[in-house]
């Protein structure tokens, strides 16, 4: 592996922000740093970019230990969220800082510069000053600046959040371009499944400050492990054993053989409907969302979301049935019901 975070603690007082966290990062990879406000994400880039130092673990760079170098000294590229571009300086000069004072020639700065600002497709504003910029326009500036100095690793902490949903969908495209056409491996740290789903060769998935799954965006979202990922990787209908045994039987047949709690977890996406006078179930409410219809269905095992794309022939009110094949359910661990019941 080319990045390596093995068993890394950090404390603040009796509180715990990252509990024995180990990841891995290829080289090229994209990864997503995954979770809530709170989980530890934000606090494990800061130890790996050299901002915060390590309480416990051993952070490496293809086998090097990173913990006595200074951040300056790693060669990392970092992007935040508040941009963080001097404002008396022109576009140019901020996307060449980097390289002006490790010395480099002025031949190579400009030239540098003038790849950088057509990659991130802002030619023109060479000779603006960030204050004349939009918010997705000094975003893509800064990240510029960051790749400026061909950065080991390029690191990006929420560098989205602050932008409307538009600017922040076409950035987000631009900057998987940009990182796959330059290699660089990325650690990106968002609270936006969405977000991660798009751009992530791997999502870590992290809570309470340790790694609740890892693994490719389709195993996060098709297979998830715990009820907090699976809820958290989007929409779910988790149904307990007993609600399963009773209304579902036929999903028995993939639960796990252990004593651990488990639900069965089932995308909306994931559940036939057809309109049937005799069917047990009912349409309650049909939410219109463009490319798609979310309906709310009444069952005799409780409601249940659906989601259905194209025309759809039920409207409020409408009998109908479901089909649920045993393949679309995924049991997963509730560890709601873990915490809950473990000791304080």
């Amino acid at each position: 592996m080319y990045l390596t975070v093995c068993d890394a603690t950090k404390t603040y007082g009796n509180f715990t922000a990252l509990d024995r966290v180990s990841i891995e990062i290829e080289k090229g990879e994209f990864v997503c740093l995954l979770g809530p406000s709170g989980c530890g994400k934000t606090t494990l880039l800061r130890l790996i970019a050299g901002l915060t130092d390590l309480d416990g673990g051993e952070i490496s760079l293809e086998g090097s230990p990173l913990s006595d170098l200074p951040a300056r000294k790693r060669g990392f590229g970092i992007v935040f969220q508040s941009y963080s571009l001097f404002p008396n300086m022109t576009i140019a000069e901020n996307i060449g800082y980097g390289l002006k004072i490790r010395g480099a020639p002025n031949e190579e700065i400009n030239a540098r510069v003038t790849d950088l600002l057509a990659l991130v497709k802002l030619p023109h504003l060479a000779d603006n000053f960030p204050g004349q910029l939009s918010g997705g326009q000094q975003q893509r500036i800064a990240l510029a600046r960051a790749i400026a100095v061909d950065p080991r690793v390029l690191l990006l902490d929420e560098p989205l959040s602050a932008l409307d949903a538009k600017v922040r969908a076409e950035l987000r495209d631009e900057i998987r371009q940009v990182q796959r056409s330059l290699g660089i491996p990325t650690l990106m740290v968002t609270h936006d499944q969405e977000e991660a789903l798009a751009l992530a060769d791997k999502i870590i998935c992290m809570n309470h400050g340790v790694v609740v799954q890892a693994g490719t965006p389709e195993e996060l979202y098709h297979r998830p492990a715990t009820r907090f990922v699976a809820e958290f990787m989007g929409i779910s209908n988790l149904l307990s054993a007993e609600q399963v045994e009773r209304h579902y039987p036929d999903l028995l047949a993939t639960r796990p053989s252990s004593e651990s709690a488990y639900l069965a977890c089932i995308r909306p996406e994931q559940i036939g409907v057809t309109p049937d006078e005799d069917g047990m179930s009912s349409v309650r409410s049909i939410s219109f969302l463009g490319n798609l219809r979310r309906l709310e269905v009444d069952t005799p095992g409780g409601p249940l979301l659906v989601e259905t794309h194209g025309a759809n022939p039920c409207q409020e009110g409408t009998r109908v049935s479901l089909n649920i094949q045993p393949h679309a359910c995924t049991w997963v661990i509730d560890d709601a019901a873990q915490h809950a019941t473990s000791p304080a």
